[in-house]
């Protein structure tokens, strides 16, 4: 067994203070074991997440006036039986539960399972579950104690997107997943093309009020983006990260391989080399047909030990022309003279946020999600939504990616529009499931929606990825919508009954925000392990601003054993620090621009070296955005993603 914490620790049991001995338990109340032989955690960093929940469980219990020392008792014998997993896995499905039964209104025997019941509640987190539920009758209290709905979250959910490797077992499981949906994107198509939907309506009905409504939202900003592919307007650029054929840096700018669908509209000869003088350049250039195309290279990245992230990665091509309509689509979406800059968003979630909040208070917004939201959007929906506009049909049909290359599977033809890592997926999507919604509200009017309608709904429909915000008065409609063209609505993470909302990270609960902090790496052990050190700091901060003294406390400590400089900051500063609502920490002055310095370590990364020279090297120039020169002076030399970060101790200024 692990010596998880330490002998002793002092809890608040409701009353009064005392320290407590908590030997190792029976297992009684485990349901499951754990799935692999050994943790993917070595002692040091198990103990370390476990301090701080204890922390965590402390500060709360302080907080609520309720007692946690139980709650410890039985973490730790299901740690001991059940490994990390108990905090990264079963835990996140108690919170899970919890957020069930706030929509709901009531707790039935179909959540919390595996944890010991008295009355209609579980044991677990009783004391805190008992100020939000009737334990009884498992009905949610006239007015639930708000601060104890954080602190059940706080307390398991935490740990959810600790970011581990999954098991191999589960490794396959996701690319097996990953297949069947591509298999269920196929039949979709079948249904689509026959004319019946899964549901059982018409598809040609369907097909009729996608495609008008489709017209109806993005007539104005697709017709521009339409004339200026057609004019040779756009100008591509390439990504920072991978490629499907391993090009890394400058390496890019140099690429000899092309297909033939993007000839007609993106010409190798003139995004490939900086003008048509350099054209004798590209006489080894890979012209590739359709049948011999590179396929993306489909990987995993860790997101959670229950699943990992499947992503595709593109050709070197592809993600450079899909770039080129990016930028121009998301100018285009987001003016502010056209219903498309206030229904889709890009890079603010905080609309998100202000409409779940409404949500929450008025039950007027409901929030839904979406499960495997990018790989189940079909590409012949996508051919569908952008048809009237033949340039831009054309140009999203050229620079998608049609195979796959999946581990196990070998190479797949693609039916989906394009996995996630292509540069148009999120946006697309994006608008694909803002036109199904529309379909879905206007069969609910049971009339023809016009632009005045549409315009009716600013402020109470949004879409951002996978995050969807409609009215309630319409959410049954457009769920029904969204399943009949081959989408899954997450029902877990979608509210619309009780008053917990969530959108783009943030929770609320009657208009009042119970957000949460969580681990996203394990705990450094030196300060060569700066990813896990710069989260850790950035989890203190979180932690300091959610008014977590205890944690913070305990974080600093932690943090001061790898770094002996820790001074306070302003968030704005580029040092690695403590953001105190005291103010900051000043060690002298610079005497030549009279501003405050402080000594601390900053985070630094080195390119790795990648030579550009010739025609690429002037290329490079032309494809960069802006009159200012590149920020780099040796960016010929040295180029793309660090290989690995570092630290340096120096004195910068602390705002």
């Amino acid at each position: 067994m692990f010596a998880l914490f330490e002998p002793l620790y002092m809890l608040y049991n409701g009353a009064t203070w005392g320290w407590v001995n908590y030997p190792a338990l029976g297992r009684s109340d485990a349901t499951e074991t754990r799935e692999d032989p050994t943790l993917p955690l070595g002692r040091g960093a198990l103990k370390s997440l476990m301090r701080l929940l204890v922390e965590v469980l402390h500060d709360r219990g302080t907080w609520c006036n309720v007692s946690t020392s139980r709650d410890l008792k039985r973490i730790t014998a299901r740690v001991d039986h059940e490994g990390i997993s108990f905090l990264t896995i079963t835990l996140p499905n108690f919170g899970a539960d919890l957020q069930k039964g706030l929509s709901q209104g009531y707790v039935d025997r179909n959540l919390f399972s595996g944890f010991p019941r008295k009355g209609e509640l579980p044991q677990f987190l009783g004391g805190f579950l008992d100020l939000v539920f009737d334990r009884a009758t498992g009905c949610l209290l006239d007015n639930p104690d708000v601060d104890s709905i954080q602190a059940i979250r706080q307390i398991s959910l935490m740990f959810a997107k600790v970011e581990l490797p999954a098991s191999e077992k589960r490794t396959k499981a996701a690319f097996q997943a990953y297949v069947k949906c591509e298999s269920d994107v196929r039949e979709w198509d079948k249904m689509w093309s026959s004319g019946i939907s899964s549901a059982g309506s018409q598809q040609a009905d369907l097909k009729d009020r996608f495609a008008r409504l489709a017209l109806l939202l993005w007539a104005e900003p697709l017709q521009h983006i339409d004339r200026e592919i057609y004019m040779g307007e756009l100008v591509p650029k390439h990504g920072p990260g991978a490629t499907a054929e391993r090009l890394l840096g400058n390496e890019k700018f140099e690429q000899r391989e092309w297909t033939s669908r993007l000839e007609y509209l993106f010409p190798h000869g003139e995004y490939l080399a900086p003008n048509w003088r350099y054209f004798s350049d590209l006489d080894n250039v890979d012209i590739r047909e359709p049948g011999s195309e590179r396929p993306v290279r489909v990987i995993t990245v860790p997101k959670t030990l229950k699943t990992p992230r499947i992503i595709a990665i593109e050709p070197a091509c592809m993600q450079y022309t899909q770039q080129a309509i990016l930028e121009r689509l998301v100018y285009q979406l987001g003016r502010s003279n056209h219903p498309s800059s206030w229904l889709v968003g890009f890079d603010d979630q905080e609309v998100n946020h202000l409409l779940a909040e409404q949500g929450s208070s008025k039950g007027d917004l409901a929030t839904l999600d979406l499960s495997e939201a990018s790989d189940r959007v079909s590409n012949q929906l996508v051919r569908e939504l952008v048809s009237p506009w033949p340039h831009l049909h054309e140009a999203l049909d050229a620079t998608r990616s049609r195979k796959a290359d999946v581990p196990g599977f070998g190479v797949l033809r693609l039916a989906k529009y394009a996995s996630m890592g292509s540069a148009l997926c999120f946006p697309v999507e994006a608008m694909v499931f803002a036109t199904i919604i529309f379909v879905g509200i206007e069969r609910a009017l049971k009339r023809r929606l016009t632009l005045k309608d549409i315009k009716s709904f600013q402020g109470s429909v949004r879409v951002y990825g996978d995050d969807i915000i409609v009215p309630v008065n319409f959410v049954t409609s457009v769920i029904a919508e969204l399943e009949a063209f081959g989408l899954i609505v997450n029902r877990d993470k979608s509210f619309w009954t009780g008053k917990f909302r969530e959108s783009c990270g943030r929770e609320f609960y009657d208009g009042l925000d119970v957000s949460i902090f969580k681990v996203r790496q394990v705990f450094p052990t030196s300060r060569k392990d700066v990813p896990e050190l710069v989260s850790l700091v950035s989890l203190r901060n979180q932690a300091y601003k959610f008014g977590y003294w205890g944690v913070t406390r305990f974080l600093d400590e932690e943090i001061r054993k790898v770094l002996p400089y820790f001074p306070n900051i302003a968030e704005t500063s580029s040092l690695l620090g403590r953001v105190s609502f005291l103010g900051y920490s000043v060690d002298e002055e610079d005497p030549n621009l009279q501003t405050p310095l402080v000594k601390g370590f900053v985070v630094s990364a080195k390119p790795p070296e990648s030579n550009l020279e010739g025609s690429a090297a002037l290329l490079k120039y032309f494809l960069k955005r802006g009159d200012e020169p590149f920020l780099d002076v040796k960016h010929l030399e040295r180029y793309g993603r660090p290989k690995s970060v570092y630290t340096n101790l120096r004195k910068a200024r602390p705002f």
